[in-house]
């Protein structure tokens, strides 16, 4: 079976490998950075907080749990699951940045490597659901 630092990777358009594991771990460690101060925050920003919290966290967790797998179904599943909650933070992270809850600049480099992570993850749909188990 695989160990803690296997890693899942993806080609996108003919750049270097990427591994996923890390990037959606780094990606949830910045929205609970960017969530924590929104918490004390009044109703509606600490109501958002707590969505990006959900979805930006659980892209990760659900990555992780695709490397455990028990068939390429069960890959296929959590790393769709994954993904869907990769496209929900990217909402998240516009309506914050549109509301003017969070100052627009400082969320362009989180939106773009959660876009990031949605691409990978998508490819890496793509490559499970068109190659066959032997």
């Amino acid at each position: 079976m695989q160990d803690s630092r296997c890693k899942i990777e993806s080609e996108i358009d003919g750049d270097p490998p990427t591994d996923i594991v890390a990037m959606t771990f780094d990606l949830a460690t910045r929205i609970v950075r960017l969530a924590h101060p929104l918490e004390r925050q009044s109703d509606t920003p600490r109501t958002l907080c707590r969505q990006i919290l959900r979805s930006g966290t659980s892209i990760g967790a659900n990555v992780e749990e695709a490397q455990g797998a028990q068939s390429r179904a069960d890959f296929i599943a959590k790393t769709s699951i994954a993904q869907k909650e990769a496209r929900e933070t990217c909402y998240w992270l516009r309506l914050l940045s549109s509301t003017k809850i969070l100052d627009a600049m400082k969320l362009v480099p989180l939106q773009n490597d959660a876009e990031s992570v949605n691409r990978v993850l998508a490819k890496i749909l793509v490559t499970a659901k068109r190659v066959k188990p032997a």
